[in-house]
């Protein structure tokens, strides 16, 4: 297990869309023990393995209070959102020194491989479900700020130079 370094903004594989994972391997199950010691020393809810570099569709969220509850996620997918939605502010690793309050569904149904190698379906609320969404948008190639007006965003990027 080690803590893995965060691509800099705007390293175009955060812009790319990860390949499916075709099995659960130990390989896999090593990488997300990577990404746990790196969501923690972040310290973050969740991270996407596109963050790290590995192009593959594999995210962690631990939005437990005490920590040590992350769930493992191969090749998740959004079943269901809820209507209503809950905002948050939202930062990445990848673009140190700046968030952005972001709106997304409140609740979240969710469908992935388990570290078991099973098709899992999962109900994620408040911060647990902003999370999986977050991570999923990774896995797709968008970060946050791309959820926000073009003003916003350009805002949030001249800052995030500035702290940089």
């Amino acid at each position: 297990m080690a803590v893995r370094r965060c691509l800099p903004w705007p390293d175009k594989r955060l812009k790319s869309v990860a390949a499916p994972v075709e099995v659960v391997t130990d390989d896999i199950r090593a990488t997300w023990d990577d990404m746990i010691d790196t969501m923690e020393a972040m310290p973050g809810v969740g991270l996407a393995a596109t963050q790290i570099g590995v192009m593959q569709r594999l995210a962690v969220v631990d939005a437990s209070a005490g920590r040590g509850e992350a769930v493992r996620m191969a090749n998740p997918e959004i079943l269901y959102s809820s209507i209503e939605l809950r905002e948050h502010e939202e930062a990445s690793p990848n673009l140190p020194g700046v968030s952005a309050k972001v709106k997304r569904p409140r609740a979240v149904t969710v469908r992935f491989l388990n570290e078991a190698g099973e098709i899992e379906e999962r109900d994620f609320v408040g911060l647990w479900a902003t999370s999986v969404q977050h991570q999923v948008d990774h896995l797709n190639g968008r970060l946050y700020f791309d959820r926000l007006s073009k003003v916003k965003r350009d805002m949030l990027l001249r800052k995030a130079r500035k702290v940089g």
